[in-house]
């Protein structure tokens, strides 16, 4: 059914496989595949689609649009203008979600390295910048949603130590998200961090970053400054923890650590 409607509302749209990849943000094999029955769109992929067709999401899968009855419903729709957003007052911009997928259709997980992470705020949305960055599989996460993997620097999210990297899954839908989830927020501010978020959307419009660690006082960041957020869903560390030793404890130690290069710094200097 989704394939059949792809290609329907595409040309419906007068655009080709090439422009309507463009509007995706996808390569235009993936929507040869996707209207093929090849492969089937992520759910990030499918909102996206849902938009710009200017369709409830569900009736991607459930009305077959090829139909005469379900056609005039199609020209309805398009002669009623943009739908409303049902999870917000206002209609929330489209957020274009830019990946790469392999020889097999399936989607792969790009690492953003340090050295990489000024750069992501500018590049997160370009296709030619994603897929300049390295990228893996992992076989244990769920097939369902996208994946990106971000290297985290500092002790604010203690066990986890300065160059973990976080695996994260792609959160469309922010106002869903629970107080205490793990997330990458990538903002326009604050850049790239690993914090547990606590809803404060339709409070403030804001959500609030907390740490692990208990040296580093929660702070909020407006909604409006965040691009993108990613649920955290697993880690890769060379570190191994320290056994037996409590988070207050091993904060402890890595602040007098702190504190003793400090010093040495400025006896050099």
């Amino acid at each position: 059914m989704i394939n059949t409607n792809l290609k329907f509302w595409r040309r419906e749209l007068s655009i080709t496989q090439a422009q309507l990849a463009d509007k995706l943000g996808i390569k235009r094999s993936l929507v040869g595949a996707y209207e093929e029955g090849r492969a089937e769109p992520r759910l990030a992929t499918l909102v996206n689609m849902a938009r710009l067709f200017n369709i409830p999401l569900d009736s991607l899968a459930t009305t077959d649009f090829t139909k005469r009855k379900n056609a005039r419903t199609a020209a309805a729709l398009r002669e009623a203008g943009p739908l409303p957003d049902p999870t917000a007052d206002e209609q929330r911009p489209m957020r274009v979600l830019a990946f790469t997928v392999g020889a097999d259709g399936e989607e792969n997980i790009e690492l953003v390295p340090l050295k990489a992470a000024a750069g992501y705020l500018n590049g997160y949305a370009d296709r030619e910048f994603i897929e300049e960055l390295p990228r893996f599989r992992l076989p244990m996460l769920a097939s369902t949603g996208t994946y990106r993997a971000f290297e985290i620097a500092g002790d604010s999210m203690l066990p986890l130590v300065s160059g973990t990297t976080v695996v994260g899954r792609y959160v469309d839908d922010w106002s869903y998200l629970k107080d205490g989830t793990p997330c990458i927020v990538v903002s326009s501010k604050d850049g790239i961090v690993f914090k547990r978020v606590f809803n404060k959307l339709k409070q403030s419009e804001s959500l609030s970053l907390h740490s692990d660690n208990p040296a580093y006082k929660p702070f909020e960041v407006r909604a409006d400054d965040v691009l993108e957020i990613w649920e955290a869903k697993s880690y890769i560390s060379s570190t191994f923890p320290i056994g037996g030793v409590t988070l207050d404890h091993l904060a402890s130690m890595v602040l007098d650590l702190s504190q003793q290069v400090k010093q040495m710094q400025m006896k050099r200097a």
